[in-house]
């Protein structure tokens, strides 16, 4: 039997070989990272040299690093009333149309202070939309991710920190999935708090972080208890998962120049494939994309029935995000960027990762040939 494709990277990694060797030295330690003595010593240690890889890796101090239980976690976290820079606290929330659910749930914010900031149809932030919602208003945290998991479409987050951050803001990006795809740096996305999650680049699920500049204040947590990651997360912190996410940081960073590059090929290789075999709509292709995604349609094409049809010629796809319950729903996403509910429930992704070859994209436009010609072929019969 065919070893199956795998072209859900977005959704979730493979375990980096690195990462698992790094959590089963881990599970060998049985100290509490809080305790004072020998065993509690070492667990810490593996605790903080993950923060200094991680905190290395965005450009940020290691004692800005706050460890949760994932990207969730994170994002919740960072939705907080009252950050403020050194100004008057923001007293209300701006999120972009196209942030995963975790931040559109607005966080701490009542739902009558959390308010829409619209995109293109390109699916890129409209910052004129943003300038408006800004003006006139209390001070705003603004929270605008930094590439987009269902589009790849990268979000021009510099310049948005500068209109954030002229009015008086706050501004926090989502940069779960842009981590370990293209380069990373606190300083120049201008963010004031960072979110990241180990799985989408080869660390184990379930373990994300917060990470926030110097000069913000008023972050509340989500966790009280016995203060740990400087009383900004209480609870015992997951020394495996940890150490497992501080080991796909820096595996992830040392191979992101060559794999991006790789993948950018593979890219277009998939996305030429895609278009000789049908009429066939790349979503945000003129936008600056993650070198490993591609969201595409056809006319009258089902998201689900590719999906299952993907899926019995053994390829792993998805219609988007992954965090609904395995539901497949139009997205959200391309109904904000405008597109009707017809394609915005058509809507397959294919994203790829360091393991992923050309045989691997040629099997998936070999299985998308299959079902284009099914999906002809049932037009003409519904026009008989």
């Amino acid at each position: 039997m065919p070893a199956r494709v795998y072209l859900d990277w977005n959704a979730t990694t493979p375990l980096r070989p690195e990462a698992k060797a790094a959590m089963a030295q881990a599970w060998d330690i049985s100290g509490n990272p809080s305790s004072v003595h020998a065993e509690g010593r070492e667990a810490r240690r593996l605790v903080e040299d993950a923060r200094a890889i991680v905190a290395r890796a965005v450009g940020a101090q290691p004692q800005n690093v706050v460890f949760t239980s994932g990207g969730t976690e994170a994002n919740s976290l960072a939705l907080t009333p009252g950050l403020r820079r050194g100004g008057m606290p923001a007293q209300r929330l701006l999120v972009s149309a196209i942030e995963h659910a975790s931040v559109l749930a607005g966080g701490r914010f009542a739902a009558s202070e959390i308010h829409t900031i619209g995109v293109t149809r390109s699916g890129v932030v409209d910052l004129g939309h943003l300038r408006t919602l800004l003006a006139g208003g209390p001070p705003a945290l603004v929270s605008v991710m930094l590439a987009n998991n269902e589009t790849g479409a990268i979000q021009p987050v510099a310049q948005v920190a500068e209109i954030v951050h002229a009015a008086g803001g706050v501004l926090h990006v989502d940069a779960i999935q842009a981590f370990g795809k293209i380069p990373l740096d606190l300083a120049s996305t201008g963010a004031d708090l960072l979110t990241l999650s180990a799985h989408k680049l080869g660390g184990p699920k379930g373990s994300g972080a917060l990470v926030l500049a110097e000069g913000l204040s008023g972050l509340e947590p989500l966790l009280r208890g016995g203060g740990q990651e400087q009383g900004r997360r209480a609870g015992t912190e997951n020394v495996a998962d940890i150490a497992g996410f501080g080991a796909a940081t820096k595996a992830a960073l040392a191979a992101m120049a060559a794999d991006a590059e790789r993948l950018r090929d593979l890219r277009d290789r998939l996305e030429a494939g895609l278009r000789s075999v049908s009429d066939t709509i790349i979503f945000s292709e003129d936008a600056e994309r993650l070198p490993n995604t591609v969201l595409f349609t056809a006319p009258g094409l089902k998201a689900e029935t590719a999906v299952i049809g993907f899926d019995l010629a053994g390829i792993g796809v998805s219609s988007g995000s992954a965090c609904s319950s395995g539901k497949v729903q139009p997205s959200h996403v391309l109904q904000a960027m405008g597109f009707g509910p017809e394609l915005a429930q058509g809507a397959v992704r294919l994203s790829m990762g360091w393991s992923t070859s050309q045989r691997h994209v040629d099997s998936a436009l070999e299985a998308w040939r299959k079902l284009a010609d099914s999906l002809v072929k049932g037009q003409r019969r519904n026009t008989a």
